[in-house]
C-alpha cells in the first residue's frame, strides 16, 4: 500500500503571559498555497473571523467525502451539476462524537437517482478521513434531478 505525506507549518507568535491574555491566532501554511487564518474555537478566545480546528475538521471530512463521491458519481455515468453539503459537528468537552453530512445534490438524469444515493455509501467506504476518525460519520444526502 503507498504511503502519502502531507507536511503543513503552523505559525503562532506572542507571549503567554496568562490564560486571558495571550492570542489564540495562528497560521496554517504550506508551500505553494495561500495561508488559513486559524484560532481557538470562540469558547476558549478563539477569534470568530479565523478558522478553529473543530471547524478544519468537520470540513476534511466533508471535502473527503465529497471528492470520493464525485469521482464515483463520473465512474457510474451520473452527472452532478451541483453538491452543496452543510455538515455539522458534534462534540463534548474532549472529543468528537459525530459527523453528519448533508449534502444537497443536484444531477442531470432523474432515472439515476436511486444510484446517485447509493454511491454515497460507496464514497464513505473509501474516504480516508472517514476511515481515520473514531466517531460515526452519518449522511443525509438530498439528491435533486434537474
Amino acid at each position: 500500500m503507498a504511503e502519502h505525506a502531507y507536511e503543513v507549518e503552523v505559525n503562532w507568535s506572542g507571549a503567554t503571559t496568562g490564560y486571558r491574555s495571550y492570542s489564540r491566532n495562528h497560521e496554517v501554511n504550506t508551500p505553494g498555497r495561500p495561508p488559513i487564518p486559524g484560532t481557538a474555537d470562540p469558547k476558549f478566545r478563539g477569534d470568530t473571523t479565523r478558522w478553529n480546528p473543530e471547524q478544519l475538521l468537520v470540513a476534511s471530512v466533508s471535502e473527503c467525502h465529497m471528492l470520493w463521491y464525485l469521482h464515483l458519481c463520473a465512474e457510474a455515468g451520473v452527472v452532478v451539476t451541483t453538491y452543496r453539503d452543510n455538515a455539522l459537528g458534534i462534540m463534548n468537552d474532549v472529543q468528537f462524537l459525530q459527523v453528519t453530512l448533508r449534502p444537497q445534490i443536484t444531477i442531470t438524469d432523474p432515472a439515476k437517482v436511486e444510484v446517485a444515493e447509493q454511491l454515497h455509501v460507496e464514497a464513505h467506504k473509501k474516504c480516508f478521513i472517514a476511515n481515520s476518525v473514531n466517531f460515526p460519520v452519518a449522511h443525509e444526502p438530498t439528491i435533486t434531478a434537474e
